[in-house]
């Protein structure tokens, strides 16, 4: 048997065209041979475009590295060198007064402010979990966790010391968010007992407890004292469980490591289970066989006695990968691969229609929305690529025009540059946009190769152009009326065992004006939760509206006039060359996209292509302009060869690094760095596409 099939002249592998027939378009009443040549024609109309736009990437950047190379040496004059991006049309005039036509767009995306996760697709436990944190404990997020400002728990069973601070923390935060007359939370003696300052809070009784509401978000009290803890406790509380998790991504693109037509079928079908609500997932944990569904909705009988149903899931995004690479998984006419964002579009939005038109358990969006989160669009140009890919896919579907809804990622620095006009290009059907450092990071400095060596990374944190950056980012959104109706996001926080830093530290995105951010887990979504109840965003962001200049988004983080001592070379290389390893090595010879690697100080931060794109551009940058020789990168990378191979020696599936040095992992970090310069857009995928099917060969 064949491993591809042919439908409308183009070769699709054969497993993933029985699964869209069977599991997607047969339930959806879809007529397979109608579909099938529409999809061609499709094909037909848009890789063109798709394959320009690429060109056109190219021909800016050599461009500007031209401009950078006669310029060398000397200082880089804002207005001449905004007046050269204009003319070369990197910069686009801006689009004018306008404000975005969404509609159709569900409340935890337009009107609710709270966390957002981002998990791996390919992994279903994981994204069961991520999907079912839309509620969690607040005391098993503070017993477990350092956000707690209380001594560790000791071993051997539960610590009632740190079960009493746990206790007496949630009544400081239901004090905080739901503050009774005349008393603490604390003084209860049962759920009848205390009344609230504002009876409006008051949402109705679950078979739990009691119901509450605060900015938006909902909190359960828990009564129970037949509970270990509720026997305990004064007033029988036996937990305050949070809604956290208001949206979740589920990610075909920088957590997974997705690379032929076998990888997209499991990405595919894990997003099908979760929209269809039967996906599942069995494991071993303690010693039990255990199995992981998705959640019920909630339900509570309000004060007029009637039965009110609350989401008991995330409302889930799908990130589809950018418009760069290709997939095996399709042959076109011509002999290229097809566009894998363009299969993306189709296939996912296809899937998601089985929400839209009612046939999953649960229903994701009440609106009739499929919600898709688009990265890596390079300026207004490929957003309304995007925004005619949506309308041919809805076409194709047989769906009603903007049906389909984008989030766009403001990573890219020619997105950032043009953010307006890049909002004016998809405005009918925006619900999101979002800022991520390292991805922007990476462009900033592949932007800007040839112009000199790059201050050091961990610098890049406190420089001109990234507080520009966060700053236009909200103001541009909210200028354009995505306040109330759509997300404006920031980024992740990276180091999940790190949550009271966490807590100390990412009120400031709230503070911004951003109505969601990234979290690492279902723990942190719920104390990051805490943070909504502490600051209403909606209010903030009345107040915001600064856009700094775009000359301070275009400062280029030059290291003009540094010389660093051998040292400080050696700590950066070191750093570098470890976040980049620890990284492949589990891509290339695992397929993990995305884990808990430990850093240079054995810190452990969720790590994904983002993280690699930095340090291997980094590292590039430095090699370019002579700050280190291309031995000084190798003895880095062999020295950081043995810590890795250490802080991996209790993983059983783990290819040592070194005395490997052939090997397709090693490789790849190598060809990151000593080929940097020539990847697009210093993009990370080409290469680590390629040894990972190298790998998988073996």
């Amino acid at each position: 048997m064949s491993e591809f099939v042919t439908r409308a002249g183009i070769e699709i592998d054969r497993k993933l065209a029985e699964f869209l027939d069977s599991e997607v378009l047969t339930p959806l009443g879809r007529d397979l041979g109608a579909f099938w040549q529409g999809f061609a024609a499709l094909l037909a109309d848009l890789v063109p475009l798709n394959r320009a736009l690429l060109a056109r990437r190219d021909e800016l950047q050599a461009q500007i590295d031209a401009w950078h190379i006669t310029r060398r040496g000397q200082p880089v004059a804002s207005q001449d060198y905004q007046s050269f991006l204009r003319e070369i049309g990197y910069l686009v005039p801006e689009p004018g007064d306008f404000t975005i036509g969404t509609v159709n767009v569900d409340p935890e995306i337009a009107t609710m402010a709270g966390p957002q996760l981002v998990v791996p697709v390919l992994n279903a436990r994981f994204l069961l979990n991520a999907a079912n944190a839309r509620w969690g404990s607040l005391y098993d997020a503070l017993y477990g966790t350092d956000a707690l400002d209380a001594p560790p728990p000791r071993p051997g069973g539960y610590d009632k010391a740190r079960g009493d601070a746990v206790i007496a923390r949630g009544r400081e935060f239901l004090d905080s968010a739901l503050p009774l007359v005349g008393q603490s939370w604390a003084d209860l003696a049962d759920e009848h007992d205390g009344k609230l300052q504002d009876e409006n809070q008051y949402v109705g009784r679950t078979d739990k407890g009691l119901l509450f509401r605060n900015n938006g978000l909902h909190i359960e009290v828990v009564f129970d004292r037949e509970h270990p803890v509720g026997k305990t406790d004064k007033a029988g509380i036996a937990d305050i469980v949070c809604e956290a998790a208001l949206t979740t991504i589920c990610d075909l693109e920088d957590s997974i490591a997705a690379v032929d037509a076998a990888d997209k079928l499991v990405a595919y079908a894990n997003w099908l289970g979760v929209i269809r609500g039967d996906l599942e997932d069995s494991f071993e944990k303690g010693g039990r066989q255990m199995t992981r569904r998705l959640a019920d909705d909630k339900t509570c009988t309000g004060p007029d006695g009637a039965t009110h149903s609350l989401p008991g899931r995330s409302l889930l995004f799908v990130r589809n990968v950018g418009h760069l690479m290709t997939n095996p998984a399709i042959r076109l006419p011509d002999g290229g691969e097809v566009p894998e964002g363009i299969m993306d579009a189709v296939f996912t939005s296809a899937i998601g229609a089985l929400d839209v038109e009612g046939h999953g358990r649960f229903r994701n969006s009440k609106t009739g929305s499929i919600y898709i989160v688009k990265p890596k669009m390079h300026g207004p140009q490929e957003c309304a690529f995007t925004n005619d890919l949506f309308d041919a896919v809805e076409d194709l579907l047989g769906l009603p025009r903007h049906t389909v809804k984008v989030g766009v990622m403001d990573e890219e620095r020619r997105t950032s540059a043009n953010l307006g006009a890049c909002i004016a290009a998809v405005k009918d059907r925006i619900v999101f946009i979002n800022t991520g450092f390292l991805d922007r990071t990476g462009d900033e400095i592949h932007t800007s190769m040839q112009a000199g060596p790059m201050i050091r990374k961990g610098a890049m944190k406190t420089s001109k152009w990234l507080a520009a950056y966060e700053k236009r980012n909200v103001g541009i959104g909210l200028r354009h009326g995505l306040s109330g109706r759509a997300q404006i996001g920031k980024g992740m926080w990276a180091a999940p065992d790190l949550m009271k830093q966490m807590m100390a530290e990412k009120i400031g995105h709230l503070k911004a004006g951003a109505n969601t951010a990234w979290v690492p887990s279902p723990t942190a979504a719920t104390l990051h939760a805490l943070h909504y109840h502490q600051c209403d965003v909606f209010e903030v962001q009345q107040g915001l509206g600064e856009v700094p200049p775009l000359g301070d988004l275009l400062a280029i983080p030059l290291a003009e006039g540094t010389n660093w001592s051998d040292a400080e070379i050696r700590e950066e290389l070191d750093n570098n060359a470890q976040g980049l390893l620890g990284y492949v090595v589990r891509w290339i010879d695992q397929g993990v996209g995305c884990s808990k690697v430990p850093d240079i100080n054995d810190i452990g931060l969720m790590e994904d292509r983002a993280t690699l794109r930095i340090s291997s551009q980094h590292m590039a940058n430095w090699l370019l302009h002579g700050v280190c020789m291309h031995e000084q990168v190798m003895e880095a990378l062999r020295r950081m060869a043995a810590k890795v191979d250490a802080q991996n020696a209790g993983d059983p599936l783990y290819t040592a690094l070194v005395g490997n040095e052939d090997g397709p992992a090693f490789r790849a970090a190598c060809d990151l760095v000593f080929n940097g310069v020539e990847q697009p857009s210093g993009y990370t995928e080409p290469l680590l596409h390629y040894w990972r099917k190298v790998r998988k060969a073996g």
